[in-house]
C-alpha cells in the first residue's frame, strides 16, 4: 500500500530535534522558523515536555472519558490561568477543525440558529462544519453542506453592522489570519463585532487555533483588542507536536450530558504534553519573549530592501514581497538551511518556537538580506 499522495514534498527528511534546530538523516542541521505550521511552541524536544511524557506513557497513557483524568483539570486551571480565562470552561478534543466543529455546535445549541458569518482569506480547518466557513472553495466538497454561510470583506466595519442580524448564530474569525496572509484584525473591528453580536444575540467565536497560545505576544491576539469572545478555540501549539485542541466556553454557556463528546479528546498523554506546555510557557516568560524577539524581527526587517509590507503580532509574522517569494522560500531552505512557510504567492510566513533566540534571529535576517541581494 502507498500513501494517498495529497502533500507535496520537500526533499528532506528531519530525524532530530532540539530546541529551534532540526538535523536531517544525512546529518545536517536546519533553522526551523516555521515550527510545522506554528505547532512548536516552546521548541523542539524541550527537556520538560520529554519528562513529563515519559512519565504519563509509563503511568497511563490512555483511558475514555468515562473515568475521572485528574490531568484534564489540572490543564483547565493552569490554562485559566495563564490566559485570564479562568472563569471559562474547556472542551478538550484533537485538533484546530475539531475545536472550531464544536464551537460552531455549541453556538447553534445556545440560540438555535444557524446562520454564519466568517470572513474572507478565512480558514478554520477541513471537517465540515469547519471547512464551511474558510473561504477556500478548491477545499470545499459538494458533500459540504455551506448555504448557511454568508463571507464578509476582512476588516471592514461597515460590513458587520449590515449583515449581522438576529438571524446570525455565530461570527468566527482569526484574530490574525494565518493562511491568509497574516492579517491582523484592527481593534475596531474587533470591537464592532463584539458589540454586534451583544445587540443580536449572536455568538462571537475567536478562532485562536494558530495565533493564539502566546504566539502574538499575549496569550490571545484579542487581548490586544481588549475585547472577551463568547467562545475561543486552540490547537496547533497547545501540545507542541502531541495532538490537543480545545474550546474556551464562556459562563453564558451550560453544559449538558451528551451536548458534546470525543473519543481521544482529553487524553492523559495529550493532557501531559499540554501542561508542560504551560508549564515552560510561564517559567521562561515565552509571550515576554515572542514580544522582545517579534519587535527586533520587525525592525531589522525594515531595513532590508524588496519588502513591500509586514504584518503580524509576536512570533507570527507575514512578509509581503512585490514578487512570488516561493524562490527566496526555496533559496532560505535549500542554500540557507532555514525552514519558512508561505501565505498566498507574495507572503512569507514565521512562524517559530516562542522560545526562539537572539542568534537564531540574526541568521535569518542575514540570510533573507542575502537571498533578496540576488
Amino acid at each position: 500500500m502507498n500513501l494517498f499522495n495529497v502533500y507535496p514534498l520537500y526533499d528532506i527528511t528531519p530525524v532530530k530535534a532540539q530546541g529551534s534546530k532540526l538535523w536531517d538523516k544525512n546529518g545536517v542541521e536546519y533553522l526551523d522558523l516555521y515550527g510545522g505550521h506554528a505547532v512548536i511552541s516552546i521548541g523542539h524536544s524541550h527537556p520538560h515536555y520529554v519528562q513529563k511524557l515519559t512519565e504519563q506513557l509509563s503511568n497511563l497513557g490512555f483511558y475514555s472519558n468515562s473515568v475521572n483524568i485528574p490531568i484534564q483539570q489540572e490543564l483547565a486551571t493552569k490554562l485559566g490561568e495563564l490566559s485570564g480565562y479562568d472563569d471559562y470552561e474547556l472542551f478538550l478534543c484533537n485538533s484546530g477543525a475539531e475545536a472550531n466543529e464544536n464551537a460552531l455546535k455549541t453556538a447553534s445549541f445556545y440560540n438555535g440558529r444557524k446562520k454564519v458569518i466568517a470572513f474572507s482569506k478565512a480558514f478554520h480547518g477541513r471537517t465540515a462544519g469547519a471547512v464551511a466557513v474558510t473561504d477556500n472553495k478548491a477545499i470545499i466538497a459538494p458533500i459540504n453542506y455551506d448555504e448557511h454561510v454568508t463571507f464578509l470583506p476582512f476588516n471592514d466595519v461597515e460590513a458587520l453592522k449590515e449583515n449581522i442580524t438576529e438571524e446570525v448564530c455565530a461570527v468566527i474569525v482569526e484574530g490574525i489570519q494565518g493562511v491568509g496572509g497574516i492579517n491582523v484584525c484592527s481593534d475596531e473591528f474587533l470591537k464592532t463585532v463584539r458589540e454586534m453580536c451583544d445587540k443580536t444575540g449572536a455568538i462571537l467565536i475567536l478562532d485562536s487555533v494558530q495565533c493564539g497560545y502566546g504566539r502574538s505576544g499575549k496569550f490571545f491576539s484579542h487581548d490586544f483588542s481588549g475585547i472577551r469572545p463568547d467562545i475561543m478555540t486552540t490547537a496547533k501549539g497547545m501540545g507542541n507536536g502531541f495532538p490537543i485542541g480545545g474550546v474556551l466556553i464562556s459562563p453564558k454557556f451550560k453544559a449538558k450530558f451528551g451536548m458534546l463528546g470525543t473519543t481521544f479528546g482529553g487524553n492523559h498523554l495529550a493532557c501531559a504534553a499540554a501542561v508542560a506546555v504551560l508549564d515552560v510557557m510561564k517559567d521562561e516568560n515565552l509571550m515576554e519573549n515572542a514580544t522582545q524577539k517579534g519587535e527586533y524581527l520587525f525592525e531589522n526587517l525594515k531595513q532590508i530592501n524588496g519588502i513591500k509590507e509586514l504584518r503580524g503580532r509576536g512570533l507570527m509574522i507575514g512578509i509581503e514581497f512585490e514578487k512570488p517569494v516561493d524562490a527566496i522560500r526555496d533559496t532560505l531552505l535549500f542554500e540557507h538551511k532555514i525552514f519558512c512557510g508561505y501565505a498566498g504567492k507574495n507572503t512569507l510566513r514565521l512562524l517559530p518556537s516562542l522560545a526562539l533566540g537572539q542568534a537564531e534571529c540574526d541568521r535569518f535576517l542575514e540570510a533573507l538580506s542575502q537571498t533578496v541581494k540576488v
